[in-house]
């Protein structure tokens, strides 16, 4: 085995690559539906490849940052598949932990478990994993075990666990800088900080953002970090913009190239504003990044984009049309997946909680940006999985009324489109509303529009999207759960009605399930 000090990891959820199907990975975020649990996470979460050292051939994106910025100020650092934890925490010094969604606190676990009132697969795989042996062991002996990700925020709202589980430092905020004057004190057995938030000013500058040393999942690459619209429930625009010149996304490029993943994932929270003009896309700095990832890819996605961005593109200079004839001319590709967020269908509540989302436009037209960008995407072979909120603190029956009839005005075009519970970040960051929130009688008929619209389209989707031979397991499975959501849908709107005649008679406030859940572990 090799000598580390330090051993990155995280569950089985996020350790995998979903297949080589990024978008698949959201079946993480919903306890198994209709299929048996191991079932479920052979299809969304396989165990990876990995080396007889148990490095694993892809590991997310996050991990392979904090192992580069380990690495290259010389730290004995790897990030190792769960599977192999036991043989390295009996001389590691630090057990380092990421996650997008610890406790299922974030969207769309905390809708999934709402509504299914059951627990997320990627919460149940965090709880095996920091309960397993190897930890538990691994702590008894006096090693550190340091928390961090996306989801660091987590932690605050389940002190009992931080405790139970004898987590010594929890980051919150890019970690580059940070990780290693935390990796020192380790060494030097100095005291650590129990909760550090890296503020705008200490984030990484991009020269101090480092090239990954090993494969990310599915190719992914970052391309910028920050977002300039501002919404009030998002944390991401707390963070400054910056973009990564090409030839550090080039440099990530071939690393994962060089170890046979020949995807490229670009990643930004919106894609088509890499080198933009504030919040108008250019075709420019676009077209360069994507002439340079085509000399390396076999095939390309994109993570996130925005519908406003989308529509300015395509009416100023057709990029939109442009970029993705580049890609399918050069990889065959027919489509191109991607995610982005509706939200709501009110201008009204767009104005209050995300005026700057439909710039250059006017939130007033919030409705018609969203069905011309459905419009625009559908020609150019882009499909989105969209989001909408509920449980916006100002939202009011009628503003549903309106995402709901958005929603049915986006029938003709293929998409996904999920419903998620607010989770307050952002500037309406707020410990209460985390952990209380009730289901509405109009929060039902915007999640039966989703369900309705997800299952119309899911079928083409899931034969455009897992076409390949070697899927073809895994596209039964998911052919057979989507048939499985089709056959339970009147049983499902029988409950519902119930449920409003229980809402109705003010019999039935519902709280945040997992919140109650993670209670109960103390």
């Amino acid at each position: 085995m090799l000598d580390l000090d330090f051993v990155i990891t995280v569950d089985r959820t996020l350790m995998t690559n979903h297949h080589g199907k990024e978008f698949i990975g959201f079946m993480t975020t919903s306890p198994a539906i209709g299929l048996p649990e191991f079932l479920w996470m052979w299809i969304c979460a396989p165990k990876p490849k990995c080396d007889k050292y148990g490095r694993p051939r892809e590991a997310p994106y996050g991990l392979r940052k904090v192992e580069a910025a380990l690495q290259e100020a010389g730290f004995k650092a790897a990030v190792i598949d769960p599977d192999y934890l036991d043989k390295y925490l009996t001389r590691a010094k630090a057990l380092l932990i990421g996650h997008h969604d610890f406790f299922a606190f974030c969207a769309p676990s905390n809708t999934w478990w709402a509504v299914t009132k059951r627990e997320p697969v990627n919460r149940k795989y965090f709880i095996k994993l920091m309960e397993s042996e190897p930890v538990r062991n691994f702590k008894k002996r006096g090693g550190k075990i340091i928390i961090g990700g996306p989801a660091a925020w987590q932690w605050l709202h389940v002190e009992d666990l931080w405790e139970k589980w004898g987590v010594d430092c929890v980051i919150d905020g890019e970690a580059e800088k940070i990780i290693v004057k935390i990796a020192e004190k380790v060494l030097n057995n100095e005291p650590l900080p129990r909760y550090v938030f890296v503020g705008a000013d200490e984030v990484p500058s991009i020269d101090e953002i480092p090239v990954i040393k090993a494969p990310s999942v599915n190719g992914l690459v970052e391309i910028m970090r920050g977002c300039p619209r501002h919404c009030r429930f998002c944390s991401v625009t707390l963070r400054p913009l910056r973009y990564i010149p090409l030839e550090k996304i080039e440099a990530e490029i071939l690393v994962n190239k060089k170890h046979g993943v020949n995807h490229v994932l670009l990643h930004s929270e919106d894609v088509l504003l890499y080198g933009a003009d504030g919040v108008r896309p250019r075709a420019e700095p676009l077209i360069k990044l994507h002439e340079m990832v085509l000399k390396h890819a076999e095939s390309v996605g994109w993570a996130h984009v925005s519908l406003a961005a989308v529509v300015y593109a395509q009416k100023n200079g057709r990029i939109l049309s442009k970029l993705t004839e580049m890609i399918f001319s050069k990889t065959g590709q027919t489509f191109i997946g991607v995610q982005t967020g509706i939200e709501t269908g009110s201008p009204r509540l767009a104005k209050i909680i995300m005026p700057g989302k439909a710039a250059p436009y006017k939130a007033d037209n919030w409705p018609e940006i969203v069905e011309e960008a459905f419009a625009i995407m559908a020609d150019v072979g882009v499909v989105p999985a969209a989001t909408v909120i509920l449980n916006i603190p100002e939202e009011t029956p009628d503003d549903c009324m309106k995402t709901a009839e958005l929603i049915d005005r986006l029938k003709p075009y293929p998409s996904l489109i999920v419903p998620m519970y607010l989770v307050p970040m952002g500037v309406l960051k707020d410990k209460r509303s985390l952990l209380n929130f009730r289901i509405k009688p109009e929060h039902i008929e915007v999640m039966w529009k989703c369900l309705e619209h997800s299952l119309y389209w899911a079928p083409k989707l899931v034969e455009m999207y897992v076409k390949e031979k070697r899927n073809f397991a895994v596209r039964g499975l998911l052919s057979l759960f989507i048939k499985f959501v089709e056959w339970k849908k009147k049983g499902i709107e029988k409950k519902l009605k119930e449920y409003l005649e229980q809402v109705a008679e003010g019999a039935l406030e519902h709280k945040a399930t997992a919140v109650e859940a993670v209670a109960e572990q103390k």
